[in-house]
């Protein structure tokens, strides 16, 4: 064993800091370090990938991968088919491509949709012809959030519903909208607001769908999003921080991202302890329902505030991803010696 591991990165990007890396890899390459193994920085590009795999190959034994997939040069395929065929060559791999698909995929929530974290009329389009069929009569149950499979920071993700509230109210439940029923259009990337048809939308969205892994996830508006999104980043099994983003306050507002201007909070998993209990105990339905327990690296799962028919807080699962989770706001809590840690066990 060399004991050694190699970190897969992309040039260029909004991600990265003056040094050309995203700001929380050196941090992990520098624990990986102090734990006294090697490692070191590698850049993807297509045309590199017999190298990159006879270099990584015969001196490495693990990646870690912190690259966003809507980021690889030449899209994920090329450098999914690297990173199976260095797992194929007995490499750890943290997160595989299978484990990005399942756990970083938007239809995790359709997968999920049967249990008892993601509301049950959650659906999922793979085909522009599904969606034209199906989403007029979605959108008549009332305000619903469509969210792309590619793209990050609340791109592609639209809070939809029906411009006039008189009309919103008047509709049949279960009845197909008319293609010239007007719509209000918010995007989460920034919190703007536009005005289209139905038809005009449909045609809008076929770009989501269109291409490699392209879909769309159709999921009921949850209005408590105000109050704040819940995220739990976890390292392997273990919750270590959790972050309560809540939304500008104002007009349309929903999107809990930095970029649109919501306000972030963090804290320990010891002060969400019922969201921690009911998390650890979801676990397993989550494993089970996206291939099987194979953790993730570092990972993350959303929640929203919703009310039980008791008036008690409940928790919907509004995303897991685990393609390339960020933490730099996070590096004083020693996040980067737990992926250390965690990274060189699964070798071991």
């Amino acid at each position: 064993m060399h004991k050694a591991i190699v970190v897969f990165e992309v040039e260029g990007g909004s991600d990265k800091y003056f040094d050309g890396h995203r700001k929380d890899t050196m941090p992990i390459v520098n624990a990986i370090r102090n734990e006294g193994w090697k490692s070191e920085v590698v850049y993807y590009r297509p045309e590199w990938s017999e190298a990159l795999f006879d270099y990584i190959s015969q001196n490495f034994d693990g990646y870690i991968s912190r690259v966003n997939p809507g980021s690889i040069p030449g899209g994920e395929k090329g450098y999914f088919e690297l990173l199976t065929k260095l797992s194929d060559a007995g490499l750890v791999g943290m997160a595989t491509p299978e484990e990005m698909m399942e756990y970083g995929a938007k239809d995790a929530l359709v997968k999920l949709k049967d249990t008892s974290l993601v509301p049950s009329d959650t659906h999922a389009y793979y085909e522009v012809e599904e969606f034209h069929k199906t989403f007029p009569t979605s959108l008549s149950y009332g305000e619903r959030v469509l969210k792309q499979n590619r793209g990050s920071t609340g791109e592609g993700i639209w809070r939809v519903r029906i411009a006039d509230p008189e009309l919103a109210a008047a509709v049949e439940p279960g009845t197909a909208l008319p293609l010239d029923t007007v719509l209000k259009c918010t995007e989460a990337v920034d919190n703007h607001t536009e005005e289209f048809t139905l038809g005009e939308f449909l045609k809008f969205c076929e770009q989501y769908i269109v291409g490699d892994n392209g879909m769309l996830v159709d999921m009921r508006f949850m209005p408590r999003i105000v109050e704040g999104e819940i995220r739990i980043l976890l390292v392997g099994p273990d919750p270590v921080f959790i972050v309560h983003k809540k939304p500008a306050a104002g007009g349309d507002n929903f999107s809990a991202t930095l970029f649109s201007g919501a306000e972030y909070k963090y804290g320990t998993p010891e002060e969400w302890p019922e969201l921690v209990e009911m998390f650890n105990q979801a676990r397993p339905i989550i494993a089970e329902n996206l291939g099987g327990d194979n953790i993730p690296l570092i990972w993350t799962a959303d929640f929203m505030l919703d009310t039980a028919p008791d008036g008690s807080d409940t928790y919907v699962l509004g995303e897991i991803n685990c393609s390339c989770v960020g933490f730099t706001s996070e590096l004083d809590m020693g996040i980067q010696e737990k992926v250390a840690r965690e990274a060189i066990s699964r070798i071991k």
